[in-house]
């Protein structure tokens, strides 16, 4: 199961899942108000509803124990259902999480804060932000098709609504009330980082690995936050690698 983060889809995680269906049964989805699910303005997308959903996702496809990978927010949403939801892994990997605070960037602070007001800006403007944002979650640069795929989910009117509403959604809280628990948590766990991931900085992963006391660590070099663009060979042979061993 590969969980996406913020503000990514299913589509970031599609190489690996396509790699990795040659020796998995791999399964993929959209959180509510990203990508193909429903950017509806009366869905909830907050982090407490996207644990509880995906917890309800697992039991509902009858994925028993399944191995997790997640990256960015997808990560919180797996860490929320194991330790409140009663999910269960054969095994977790976590790809540059959010999981421990503080967390979010400049930019995300002010647009929680002004969320409305950055919601009506012109199309073109809020176009530039965007790609200016997502730009800066890479360390090795995006190409454009690369780019165009990361933006276009938010760049009519109801992903511009949908990308401002899932900041202003976003809250500390949810992985505050969690943090506690993650010594609880005794599944085969896997930590990967970006060594320059500037988003959520590498202290993240060492302070992460030692909360959990079945966890492992590994920082691939040259790489931001978007680790699956910036080293996919290097993503892709870490997590099959970690799949293989726990299989």
């Amino acid at each position: 199961m590969l969980l996406h983060g913020t503000p990514w889809s299913s589509a970031l995680w599609r190489p690996l899942a396509d790699a990795l269906a040659a020796r998995f049964t791999v399964h993929l989805w959209d959180m509510p108000g990203y990508g193909q699910s429903s950017m509806d303005p009366a869905h909830a997308v907050d982090l407490g509803q996207q644990g509880e959903l995906f917890a309800a996702l697992l039991s509902a496809w009858g994925l028993d124990r399944p191995h997790v990978v997640a990256h960015d927010f997808g990560g919180a949403v797996a860490l929320r259902a194991r330790t409140l939801h009663g999910a269960r892994y054969r095994s977790l990997c976590l790809v540059d999480v959010v999981a421990l605070s503080p967390w979010g960037s400049p930019f995300f602070e002010l647009v929680r804060q002004h969320a409305d007001v950055f919601a009506q800006m012109p199309p073109h403007v809020h176009r530039g932000a965007i790609e200016a944002y997502i730009r800066g979650a890479s360390h090795r640069g995006l190409r454009d098709d690369e780019l165009a795929t990361l933006v276009e989910p938010w760049s009519n009117e109801a992903g511009q609504a949908a990308f401002y509403r899932q900041i202003a959604q976003a809250d500390e809280r949810f992985t505050d009330e969690i943090e506690s628990l993650y010594p609880v948590i005794d599944e085969p766990t896997h930590v990967i980082w970006g060594a320059e991931d500037t988003w959520i900085p590498v202290d993240r992963a060492h302070r992460l690995r030692a909360t959990l006391p079945a966890a492992s660590l590994s920082v691939i070099e040259e790489a931001g936050h978007l680790i699956q663009l910036d080293a996919p060979v290097a993503l892709a042979v870490e997590v099959a690698g970690w799949l293989d061993r726990q299989s």
